[in-house]
């Protein structure tokens, strides 16, 4: 999304794609606008802990019929922080309006996201319109890894991507109880592709949608790895020419045959790993960091599962697998924690009823908590892609 006041080609000014003709600007107010783009541009971006001089961030600040315009277009999806945003911009933007020529001017922000592509080499035509590939994946089961795809794939949607979520737990598929889906089969198109499953605003696909409830996964590696490759390669992820912003995809556990195969099969734009503060979690999570370091695929940050649990009786809060595992990784190898998350009741109960945390209880602290750690992931993609351009200043 991205919308610019000044357009370079032809000279109008435009907002939210409605074109408009500049008022003529009081004396002095150029210079004025010129000092509120140079104020935005320190403004601090939560997701990436950086200030916006730092970011290819678009800033663009202009005047209209009485009105300062002001826009940032930032590379991750972050419709919920546009409040919290204009709040900030108001803030920065007074002191210097106040007095000042355009210091009856109203101000009007909007807040925009472009998200860019992960570049890579040829991929399948049926993954050409996704731009990027997250997996996220665990050293070891039973520390929350398919919740936490989950979530994560319905907080980058609720944030305002298109987002995929694909089920690669080739041996345990659990992406259909989940979502709420059991007894779905996707439909297939001449033949030859899926069709995904729609739940909640995501397109998904799993084995769990093509075998029976009852029906176990005996397969040896090689089957393992077609089953991957099939499912990955012959689904319909964009049809009719558009894209898909994200495609995450839960890994089983471990560092085995199905890791490789998908980074083999697919461009990976990072991967999260999942852990608990338990120190062989710790362990099996530090395999996998490794892994990924030795495919060449960047690890966009750590994400610490059950990090705290609080008794629903009397409000005592404990760790109750220890606790700064998580960090420490992070701090190890060079990548960050991007969140915590807790030993909480509801978020099993959500899933089990195939109602996520963040669909679920979407203004809860859980959910929160899932959106803060899907807009770092997404941010780290951005930063990834974007590293070192420095922002462009629009005033006009």
């Amino acid at each position: 999304m991205h919308a610019q006041f000044t357009d370079s080609d032809t000279g109008d000014s435009v907002l939210s794609e409605h074109e408009h003709n500049h008022g003529e600007l009081p004396a002095g107010a150029q210079v004025e606008l010129e000092r509120l783009a140079e104020c935005l541009g320190g403004l601090h971006d939560h997701a990436t802990g950086r200030i916006l001089d730092e970011l290819d961030a678009d800033i663009e600040v202009g005047y209209e019929d009485g009105t300062v315009l002001v826009g940032i277009t930032l590379g991750y999806p972050c419709a919920s922080q546009e409040d919290d945003w204009r709040e900030r911009i108001r803030e920065a933007c007074m002191p210097i309006l106040r007095g000042g020529p355009l210091g009856e001017a109203d101000l009007q922000f909007e807040l925009f996201f472009e998200i860019p592509a992960t570049e890579g080499g040829d991929v399948p035509e049926p993954l050409r319109g996704v731009k990027n590939i997250v997996a996220v994946a665990s050293g070891k089961g039973g520390v929350g890894k398919s919740t936490t795809a989950v979530n994560l794939a319905l907080a980058l949607a609720a944030e305002g991507a298109s987002v995929g979520l694909l089920d690669a737990d080739i041996y345990g598929p659990s992406l259909p109880t989940m979502l709420g889906t059991e007894g779905v089969r996707p439909q297939v198109r001449d033949n030859k592709l899926f069709l995904p499953v729609q739940a909640h605003g995501l397109k998904t696909m799993s084995l769990g949608y093509l075998l029976t409830e009852d029906t176990p996964a005996v397969w040896r590696g090689p089957m393992a790895s077609g089953a991957l490759n099939q499912i990955l390669t012959q689904t319909l992820w964009c049809d009719d020419g558009d894209e898909l912003d994200y495609l995450i995809v839960d890994m089983p556990p471990g560092t085995g045959d199905i890791q490789l195969t998908l980074a083999q099969k697919a461009h990976l734009a990072g991967a999260v790993i999942v852990t608990t503060p338990q120190d062989l979690a710790l362990v099996d999570a530090i395999k996998g960091v490794e892994m990924f370091r030795k495919v060449s695929v960047p690890v966009l940050g750590i994400v610490e599962n059950m990090a705290l649990h609080t008794c629903s009786h009397c409000g005592h809060s404990e760790a109750v697998f220890g606790s700064g595992g998580g960090e420490k990784i992070a701090a190890d190898y060079d990548t960050g924690l991007l969140g915590r998350l807790p030993l909480a009741m509801a978020i099993r109960e959500g899933t089990d009823r195939g109602l996520p945390s963040v669909i679920a209880e979407p203004n809860s602290a859980i959910a929160q908590s899932y959106g803060e750690i899907a807009r770092r992931a997404a941010a780290e993609i951005w930063l990834s892609a974007e590293d070192g351009a420095g922002p462009e200043i629009e005033v006009g």
